[in-house]
């Protein structure tokens, strides 16, 4: 019987160019690459060099700290580039994929019969453990700490954001059996919304049988992991919690066992107001954007394409690769060509605002062709509780911001930033009047603490 868990605080932001479910069939340009910076907290050793010949699941990368954590290619190809930056640090890893894609053969495997033990050592041989996550720190997790649990969100609610039903369609075995193998390893959380679909499709298979599943009822970020662990097994000082926030990861779990290979193979969804006929597409991991977007909007005036959802993805351009965790390619007006006539004494019946500064709350659940431009300076923070309203988590998220900014270690672990990652704060900087940019705030205050706790 699946928890229900109800969520007053929140903000769902109603925007056009919501993906329809017809897919688009796409041929790929062959261009691919695994960019490191999309497993935060990793210091990438490359293990491959250029003219290098590799199968779809071979290494390209390890984890410095940890080297028997591997990052496996995505296809099989040539290597045609190891791209470094200031300090030679990566940015990425370049294969033109074969016509024929080959794969290394992990074998098959009953995740019945298996423990934990094995499990995880299948995860890193086949270079997929990368792509879990762990509270505290919100970072790639450490395979010698084994966690007090294991948390699996399967409840997209960002803005635009695909939907996991649809891309979860003719897939429930290979997502069931990826939460067997997680269960192995500690009791697994499975965090769902009102999903009936879903959970009937589940249902089927027994999946309470592996995973305690808890339904949140609430707004945005209900879907957040770090809220569904807040709500149900926080995490303490000296505590780990293992989290997979994004639930096609579960799916990459599933497929190597029941395949025994490895398939990055993703649904994402094409979306925003500039795109002409948003729809969802079958992309792998690192695949080049350039065919997917090159016909997808009009040209002629200023976009952001954002690889990712429009709170926490990252800016891109058509010549950008698929992230490793994107389920959407967003596509919005950039804003800069944009000259309003009174500025910002205008009504504004087209715009959104959390404040009722604008008339257009008058108009209900009107979806808005919002743009990027942040309409405000970075000003002092003020005490309002703006925070509060949209972060539905047991803490006090403007004085966590503040203990940050003032680098407080002891103010910081007494607020409870052990708990929380960067996207839990993606809707608190979208409605701060300081213009703040608290996931970046965040992320710097993580990245200390995990170097003083080192």
């Amino acid at each position: 019987m699946a928890n229900v868990i109800r969520l007053r605080k929140g903000l769902d932001i109603h925007l056009q160019g919501q993906a329809e479910e017809t897919k688009l069939n796409l041929k790929s340009n062959g261009h691919y690459a695994l960019v490191p910076d999309d497993f935060e907290g990793v210091v990438p050793k490359v293990v491959v060099r250029e003219g290098d010949m590799v199968k779809a699941g071979d290494a390209l990368f390890v984890n410095k700290a940890y080297p028997e954590v591997r990052f496996a290619s995505p296809v099989s190809g040539k290597v045609t580039a190891v791209e470094r930056g200031e300090r030679r640090k990566v940015l990425c890893i370049k294969v033109d994929a074969d016509a024929q894609q080959e794969y290394v053969d992990f074998g098959k495997k009953n995740v019945q019969e298996m423990d934990g033990k094995a499990v995880i050592d299948a995860l890193l041989e086949a270079g997929l453990f990368g792509y879990i996550n762990q509270l505290p720190y919100a970072v790639s997790t450490n395979p010698s700490v084994l966690p007090k649990s294991i948390f699996v969100s399967a409840l997209r609610d960002k803005p635009l954001a695909g939907r996991f039903e649809y891309e979860i369609e003719g897939q429930e075995d290979d997502f069931v059996t990826g939460l067997t193998a997680l269960s192995k390893i500690a009791k697994t959380h499975l965090g769902l919304g009102i999903q009936p679909d879903l959970q009937a499709a589940l249902q089927q298979r027994q999946v309470e049988r592996v995973a305690e599943v808890n339904i949140f009822d609430g707004k945005c970020p209900a879907g957040n992991v770090g809220v569904q662990v807040n709500h149900v097994d926080p995490v303490n000082k000296g505590e780990v919690v293992w989290t997979i926030g994004d639930p096609t990861v579960v799916l990459f779990i599933g497929r190597l066992f029941n395949s025994g290979k490895v398939d990055l193979r993703r649904t994402v969804a094409l979306c925003g107001s500039e795109v002409k006929k948003p729809c969802y597409v079958d992309m792998l991991v690192g695949e080049e954007l350039s065919t997917l977007l090159s016909n997808s909007y009009d040209a002629d005036h200023s976009v952001r394409i954002i690889n990712g959802n429009v709170l926490t993805g990252r800016i891109t351009t058509k010549d950008g690769y698929l992230g490793a965790y994107t389920s959407e390619i967003t596509v919005i007006p950039e804003g800069d060509d944009n000259n309003e006539m009174l500025g910002w004494i205008m009504p504004r019946f087209g715009q959104f605002s959390v404040s009722r500064s604008y008339f257009s709350w008058l108009f209900g659940k009107k979806k808005y062709a919002l743009d990027a431009r942040v309409k405000g300076g970075e000003r002092h923070m003020i005490m309002s509780g703006e925070y509060d309203r949209v972060l539905p988590m047991d803490i006090y998220g403007e004085y966590l911001i503040k203990a940050i900014i003032a680098g407080d270690i002891d103010k910081m672990e007494q607020l409870g930033i052990y708990e929380v990652a960067p996207e839990d704060f993606a809707l608190a900087e979208f409605v701060d009047s300081s213009k703040l940019e608290l996931q970046r705030i965040v992320r710097e205050g993580l990245n200390n603490l995990r170097k003083e706790n080192a």
